[in-house]
C-alpha cells in the first residue's frame, strides 16, 4: 500500500541578536525526544528547518490526511515538554512580515516542482 503524503513549507523569522540565534540553533541541536515523539504522533513523518541570517524556513512532510491548525494545536497539547518547547522556541522567534493575522509560521507558496506528481 502506498500512502500518501502532503509537504508543507513554512517561514518565520528569528530575533536578531546573535546570542539569542546561536541559543536557538543549540536547541535544535539537541532537540528534547518528547518533542520529537510528539511532532511524530501527530503524524508528521518529517521535519527540516534551514536558516539563513534570520530567516527560517521549514519542510514537514505528513500523512494526506494531516490538517496543519487542528493536528499541530493537538502536538503542543499532547504533553507538557511540548508545550514548554513551543513556549520556549518563541523567545527566540518573531513572525515575518508576510504572516497573517493568527499565524505563527508563514504558509510558503510552491512556485516550482522538478517532479510533479
Amino acid at each position: 500500500m502506498v500512502t500518501q503524503m502532503k509537504t508543507f513549507a513554512m517561514a518565520l523569522d528569528l530575533v536578531d541578536e546573535p546570542r539569542s540565534i546561536r541559543e536557538y540553533r543549540e536547541y535544535h541541536r539537541n532537540v528534547w525526544p518528547e518533542v520529537k515523539e510528539g511532532l511524530l504522533e501527530i503524524g508528521i513523518e518529517g521535519m527540516e528547518i534551514y536558516f539563513l541570517g534570520d530567516r527560517l524556513f521549514m519542510v514537514i512532510d505528513t500523512k494526506d490526511d494531516f490538517d496543519l491548525i487542528a493536528d499541530f494545536q493537538k502536538y503542543t497539547d499532547s504533553s507538557d515538554k511540548a508545550a514548554q518547547w513551543d513556549t520556549l522556541m518563541r523567545k527566540y522567534q518573531k513572525k515575518t512580515p508576510f504572516t497573517n493575522d493568527g499565524d505563527w509560521w508563514a504558509p510558503m507558496q510552491k512556485v516550482f516542482d522538478l517532479n510533479p506528481k
